[in-house]
């Protein structure tokens, strides 16, 4: 809750950020894709009464250069595959694991905002 007067500062997640990678584990989520809109974010923050000063995106390069980082990620960001273990993706991984080692990296983009706002 902001005082008048009062300042927010926030970078959100945006939306499919990680996707490539949720994506190759969960397939294909057309709607959660549409969430975490900047656009809508700022319009609700409007509604709330808050004035917004900037609003700036970014999607950002995400390389995994070997199956360890990938097991690692999923494994810290429970929430992109949630029922994520190395025995339940077995095949995956060594799917994953085959097209690293031929290819060379995956490629995934993290998608953030930040927002700024206050209130009068």
């Amino acid at each position: 809750m902001l005082t008048d007067g009062g300042r927010y500062l926030a970078q959100h997640v945006g939306p499919a950020s990680a996707f490539e990678l949720i994506e190759l584990f969960l397939g294909p989520l057309p709607e959660a894709r549409l969430s975490r809109d900047p656009e809508s974010e700022a319009a609700a923050a409007r509604a709330a009464g808050l004035v917004v000063d900037d609003l700036r995106t970014a999607r950002l390069r995400m390389e995994f250069h070997d199956i360890g980082a990938v097991v690692w990620t999923l494994r810290k960001c429970v929430w992109w595959v949630p029922d994520f273990s190395t025995e339940r993706y077995a095949e995956r991984l060594r799917d994953l694991d085959a097209r690293l080692r031929s290819d060379g990296p995956f490629v995934a983009y993290s998608s953030r905002h930040l927002i700024e706002a206050h209130r009068t």
